[in-house]
């Protein structure tokens, strides 16, 4: 009797073990935490907050209409990085280490993710979807990570040559952040000035977080430059287009997907009116958005009492992306269980217009397709059909 007593807490013993040994942290029977950092109070928290908003939304609709994913809820934990690397760190240690998290969620900014990163997969963490076109954010390979996002690297490659051919500019400048973000834009610019044998003829920089730019635009006006690219947010890019127009400087304005925002031209006025960017999922301006895409933004408005916009549908989409997921993982929800579901995702064209998105056991960029939009009477319009870049060599 004793024996068997014995043999059979051996065996619960080693089954508890066992079902240990398959489960990840931030995973319980009726739960899962998520985290993201967000800039919730430094230069880009216009864009911070709106992603907040935008996840929430999912998350609420999951938890509320169906009671979660296979019987687990989705618990959101934010924490404000200010758009600062350092205090990036200090988030993603307090959501691996204190709350435990599954995975970090829609990371905004570039600097802050890659500083971020070390200290996530140190603890298998995985870093999914960051709001940010970095290359860095799928290279170089690693299972942990997964970018939805066109690179900045990509966009400016593809049409600033196609811009300078069309508006018959002579002389290329660039401003850019002085920081990874920045680089990418740079080595974008570069690219593409390449492909029609021109270099750029003057490059200046910023700190994060500047707010005067009159020295930069005094030496790209110098320099007789007729296409400026902005390697710029939301107030860089409103300052320097400002200062520009201000001292009779006026050339052809071309940024990332990082200056695709309605502040942009909410908070600069009629000064912005030509500023061309690129760009993948449209703002959701709701007199001409289809019919799914007002009545989401209404139960946005009636939440958060707010129109919605771009950086709202991003975060949107990551918890959606990672809601997909995790249903094709299963019930046994672990880190590998959902690393493998993610590997046969593909995402069709949703109701705000996005590219069709795939990973794969090697792919962890969902898309490289960008369009091209400008602003034009105080609003962004889309110029071209998504666009992929040219295969290299």
């Amino acid at each position: 009797m004793k024996v068997r007593t014995a043999f059979a807490m051996l065996t619960l013993a080693l089954g508890c073990g066992l079902a240990a040994a398959q489960t990840s942290q931030g995973v319980t029977r009726n739960e899962i935490v998520l985290g993201s950092i967000q800039d919730l109070s430094g230069p880009i928290a216009g864009f911070g907050k709106q992603d907040r908003l935008g996840m929430q939304l999912r998350v609420d609709e999951l938890n509320e209409q169906s009671g979660g994913i296979h019987g687990r809820k989705i618990k959101l934990v934010f924490e404000d990085s200010q758009y600062d690397p350092k205090k990036a760190v200090l988030a993603a240690q307090k959501l691996v280490n204190q709350d435990k998290v599954f995975a970090v969620v829609g990371h905004i900014g570039t600097a802050q993710n890659l500083a971020a990163m070390p200290v996530q997969f140190e603890k298998n963490v995985m870093n999914l979807f960051p709001i940010t076109g970095a290359r860095e954010m799928y290279e170089p390979f690693h299972r942990l990570k997964f970018s939805f996002a066109a690179s900045y690297y990509d966009q400016i490659a593809i049409f600033l040559p196609r811009l300078m051919k069309e508006k018959n500019a002579k002389k290329a400048c660039i401003m850019y952040q002085d920081d990874e973000f920045g680089l990418e834009v740079l080595r974008g610019a570069e690219a593409g000035l390449k492909t029609i044998s021109m270099e750029l003829a003057e490059k200046t920089s910023y700190k994060r977080g500047a707010t005067d730019f009159s020295s930069q635009v005094a030496r790209m006006k110098a320099a007789g430059c007729d296409m400026v690219v902005l390697g710029t947010v939301i107030r860089e890019t409103i300052g320097a287009i400002g200062e520009s127009r201000k001292t009779g400087f006026n050339p052809t304005f071309l940024g990332s997907s990082a200056a695709y925002t309605d502040l942009i031209h909410k908070l600069g006025g009629k000064a912005m009116d030509g500023l061309y960017a690129g760009m993948t999922v449209q703002h959701p301006y709701l007199d001409d958005a289809s019919p799914p895409v007002r009545f989401w933004a209404n139960k946005y408005k009636t939440k958060f009492n707010e129109d919605p916009t771009v950086f709202s549908v991003y975060g949107y989409n990551t918890i959606d992306a990672f809601i997909q997921a995790a249903q094709k993982a299963g019930p046994n929800l672990t880190t590998d269980s959902f690393i493998k579901a993610m590997e046969s995702m593909s995402f069709p064209t949703d109701i705000f217009g996005s590219a069709p998105a795939s990973f794969g056991p090697k792919k962890r960029q969902g898309s490289n397709e960008s369009r091209l939009s400008q602003i034009q009477d105080g609003r962004w319009k889309v110029l071209t059909n998504y666009v992929k870049p040219a295969a290299p060599g």
